[in-house]
């Protein structure tokens, strides 16, 4: 089965720093670009930041640019998200999934779910106090 389990999350003040683990399993790791989703209560899920696995090539979304960075570890077929300077309206469920970047826009990414993609997994809540 394929599995994209998000961790670390907790609370943070406002200004501090949490850095997000994506463990991924079931899949072959370097044939998908893998990123991370947050949702607040009330609105959409939405994407943040995508690495492709095989050229480590990064999208952001301009809201987290410079904030936040994704990298990758193959070796251990892990996805991390270092969010600095963290701000209360970053207060959300935070899920990592894999990734479906248009290249002429990649602002609009989003995720491919189902069949070989997967589910979403539990996700983490991170919470920053003011």
């Amino acid at each position: 089965d394929v599995q994209l389990q998000a961790s670390g999350g907790g609370l943070v003040q406002a200004g501090g720093s949490r850095r997000l683990s994506c463990e991924a399993s079931g899949i072959n790791f370097d044939d998908h670009t893998i990123g991370w989703f947050r949702q607040v209560p009330g609105k959409e899920r939405s994407g943040l930041a995508c690495i492709s696995s095989s050229d480590g090539a990064s999208y952001y979304r301009d809201s987290v640019k410079g904030r936040f960075t994704i990298s990758s570890d193959k070796t251990k077929n892990m996805v991390y998200l270092q969010m600095n300077s963290l701000k209360p309206d970053d207060t959300a469920v935070y899920y990592c999934a894999i990734c479906n970047v248009p290249l002429e826009n990649p602002q609009r990414m989003g995720v491919k779910l189902g069949g070989e993609f997967g589910s979403w997994g539990q996700g983490t809540l991170v919470t920053v106090s003011s």
